[in-house]
């Protein structure tokens, strides 16, 4: 998710025959080129196949509203992608940021109704205490921990005095071995933690941690559901 567009890009120009050719279009090409040498999918392709609808609300989405309600509540989705998660709000009280413009203007067109915006660096696009929720779904695990102790200062910032903060991240479980060996292959993501080093996160910053689930999804990963509030 946090991986540069161009650099990617470069690198599989610097890598393809110079009379390479494929009937497809340039960015179906290059995409395609990307996926066969392990980067960053396309937003079309990423959408549909790793967060197709029925994907997203059975292992994403049914859990959260078992939990929460978040009507007439202002949600910020931090690391929104494509926009999946973005159904679970009205559009007038969601705000899905990502540091990927490309994925984002494809959540544009996706889900024209509701606001998405591209920010970089490690300031939040939001005003002091002006949300109810933060969600952060398979986000952390992309980012260096020395970023995320920003980040979640941010969230300290952003999010309203009795305002919650709700994760979900493959995670390291003891005892599974064979999942763990999994997720550190084949996640793009180079920093899959245990459950104690992602509840650190938030508790070194007074945040209090709720781990609200711990589940398979899809055989091979280990999910870790959890909230921190002030």
């Amino acid at each position: 998710m946090f991986t540069s567009h161009e650099c990617y890009v470069k690198s599989i120009k610097r890598l393809l025959p110079s009379n390479y050719n494929i009937v497809l279009s340039e960015e179906e090409t290059i995409n395609l080129k990307c996926r066969c040498f392990g980067l960053q999918l396309s937003p079309r392709i990423y959408h549909s196949l790793i967060r197709p609808k029925w994907f997203t609300k059975f292992y994403i989405q049914n859990h959260i509203q078992r939990h929460f309600n978040f009507s007439d509540k202002k949600v910020l989705d931090f690391g929104a992608g494509t926009g999946a998660n973005s159904t679970l709000c009205t559009p007038d009280h969601y705000f899905g940021i990502d540091p990927d413009s490309y994925r984002i203007e494809f959540a544009k067109r996706l889900y024209n109704d509701y606001r998405f915006e591209t920010f970089k660096g490690n300031e939040l696009p939001a005003d002091n205490h002006s949300f109810d929720y933060i969600l952060i779904i398979a986000v952390l695990h992309h980012i260096p921990p020395e970023m995320v102790y920003d980040y979640i200062k941010e969230f300290k910032r952003v999010l309203k005095p009795d305002g919650r903060i709700v994760v979900i991240e493959p995670c390291l479980f003891e005892k599974s071995p064979i999942s763990n060996w999994f997720m550190r292959t084949n996640d793009k993501g180079d920093y899959i933690l245990r459950e104690e080093d992602y509840l650190n996160y938030f508790t070194k910053e007074k945040f209090h941690c709720q781990v609200l689930k711990k589940y398979k999804k899809c055989f091979f990963y280990n999910e870790l559901y959890f909230s921190a509030s002030l």
